[in-house]
Order: structure tokens, then C-alpha cells, then sequence
């Protein structure tokens, strides 16, 4: 069976000019065109366009997204990380409502007292999502973490949004040389991590152990391991063992 683009459409709530792009693009190439000139899909563009709307959800550019996609075999596999961080997305959002709505309710019953009627104040605090990276960066490297703090809080949410979008698109580049078996000491790798160290110098400028020390923990930090196991499995390690080899030839 077969739609045609006016009905993926509808369906999809993608609007026809977008659609096209995505077929431009190659990121969503019709199953076939009609005659006529109009583009029709099958059920198998239609699960590809359901994961390319998922990763826009999560701030993919097109450009990542393509590169992920073509290179992905079991759809299945794919779908259930995305449920699975859907899910625990959806958990914290629901204790965040119930936290919020339990404060009202007890700062209701005492209005005169304010926090003193608070029975709990753990209870305050439950759902949100404190970042153990940003923790370890702090008691490792406090005058670097001071810098980036500093330098992050003067962008604007675009700029945080967009260096957000590079980050990930570097993080796949990784993942392509891992996976092609490229070693780290590749000319490629390199220039790779030779932008990673200027990207990281727009925050601060780590010396030969603190950027060594980075890349051990994105491979020791269990949010940072994370997110780079999203991506691929062993990425963290293949990008600290790059890190390392461009420590010892460029910042020793």
C-alpha cells in the first residue's frame, strides 16, 4: 500500500514543502513517483519519517539524523531507546507535577507559616534532574568550571540550542570513525579532536592532564558515558583514547 505525499501529510502533521525537502535532501526519498510527478510512500517511509520526527524532538539536525539513520539496520532496537527515553522523560515529568502540586497544597494549608508547614523539605526537590557531570567538572577543575559557567551564561538560548546541535553532530563524526575502524591516530580523527579542543576552549582552555583528565570522564561518568552510548557503544573510549594521542603531540 502506498500514500501519497498530500496524505503522509495529514497524517504526519509534515507539511508537503518539508517533505519534499527531506527528499531533496535524501533523508526521506518517496518509495516511488507516479506518472503525474507525485510522490507516494509506503509503510516503510513512514516508520523512517516516525524516527526522523523522534530526533527532531530530541534536537537532531537533519544533517545527524541522516547519518544515524543510514547507517542503523534494526528499526525495532532504535524505536525502544527512543520509548525508553521517552518513558523516563515522562516519570520525571510526572513526579515534577506531583512535587509542584504537593508544595501548593502544603504552602495552602499555611499560608501564615510559608515554609514551616513544609512537612518534608526533601520533598521539594523531587524529580528534578541535577547533572553529576557538571558536579565533577566543578570539584575537578573549579577554576574552569567557574570560566564555563561564566561563558555559557552569556549565551543566548539559541546559541546554547545550536551549540547543543554541534556538539551532537561531532559526537556522530566520532562514531563513523569508530565504526569504519579508523584508528585514533588518524590524520581525520585528529583534526576531529583538534576542533573538539577549540570547541572546548570557548569555555576554557584545559592543559595536557585536564584534557586528558576530560576525555577519562566521559568514559568515567555515567552521564557522560550515556550520552555518548546513544550515539554508539565504546564511543566514549574510542574519543578518550583520540584526546589522549592529541594531549601528548599538541599540548605537551
Amino acid at each position: 500500500m502506498a500514500w501519497s505525499i498530500a496524505e503522509v501529510a495529514r497524517m504526519s502533521g509534515v507539511t508537503s514543502r518539508t517533505l519534499r525537502h527531506y527528499d531533496e535532501i535524501g533523508l526521506l526519498p518517496p518509495a516511488r513517483i507516479g506518472s503525474n510527478g507525485h510522490r507516494y510512500y509506503e509503510e516503510a517511509d513512514l516508520l523512517r519519517l516516525q524516527q526522523i520526527l523522534l530526533m527532531r524532538e530530541l534536537d537532531l539536525g537533519l544533517r545527524e539524523i541522516r547519518a544515524v539513520l543510514d547507517r542503523q539496520v534494526d528499526r525495532v532496537a532504535v524505536l525502544r531507546e527512543h520509548h525508553q527515553r521517552l518513558l523516563g522523560e515522562r516519570d520525571r515529568l510526572e513526579t515534577l507535577v506531583r512535587t509542584v502540586g504537593r508544595t501548593i497544597a502544603e504552602l495552602e494549608e499555611g499560608k501564615d507559616d510559608d515554609m514551616a508547614k513544609i512537612n518534608r523539605p526533601e520533598n521539594l526537590f523531587e524529580g528534578f534532574d541535577p547533572s553529576p557531570a557538571d558536579a565533577e567538572v566543578r570539584e575537578r577543575w573549579p577554576k574552569a568550571w567557574a570560566q564555563s559557567r561564566q561563558a555559557i551564561e552569556t549565551m543566548t538560548t539559541e546559541d546554547q540550542e545550536q551549540w547543543q546541535r554541534e556538539v551532537t553532530a561531532q559526537m556522530i563524526r566520532f562514531a563513523e570513525f569508530m565504526t569504519a575502524g579508523t584508528p585514533v591516530t588518524d590524520p581525520a580523527v585528529q583534526a576531529e579532536v583538534d576542533a573538539h579542543y577549540q570547541g572546548v576552549c570557548r569555555f576554557w582552555t584545559p592543559n595536557t592532564i585536564a584534557y586528558k583528565g576530560l576525555g577519562q570522564t566521559y568514559v568515567d561518568d555515567p552521564a557522560f558515558r550515556a550520552n555518548y552510548d546513544k550515539i554508539a557503544d565504546g564511543l566514549a573510549v574510542y574519543q578518550r583514547d583520540a584526546m589522549g594521542v592529541y594531549a601528548d603531540a599538541r599540548l605537551s
